[in-house]
């Protein structure tokens, strides 16, 4: 996925940030937001294209993965399992 054209770094970390906090279920808002503060500025550009793609998906979807209800598809297992391991004890046990 591209960014807007022009975009530098930083107004890709602040858009992605603010995506990640202003989701349509609050439970999302509060995991994805801690997720954002805690590595968005550490991710390559291809770790942040594959948050965007997610970024993208319906919200229940992105929590049935991260709480283990589902699996998610296998191109964001991974992302996921980053995601879900800061919200243990939020979403589900552990």
């Amino acid at each position: 996925m591209t960014t807007a054209a022009g975009e530098d770094a930083g107004a890709r970390l602040r858009r992605l940030g603010m995506r990640s906090m202003r989701r349509g279920i609050k439970e999302m808002d509060l995991i994805l937001d801690a997720f954002a503060w805690a590595e968005l500025a550490a991710m390559t550009p291809g770790e942040l294209d594959l948050y965007e793609a997610l970024l993208a998906e319906n919200d229940l979807e992105i929590y049935s993965w991260i709480a283990g209800q589902t699996a998610p598809p296998e191109r964001f297992a991974v992302l996921i399992d980053r995601i879900a391991a800061g919200a243990r004890g939020v979403v589900r046990p552990g």
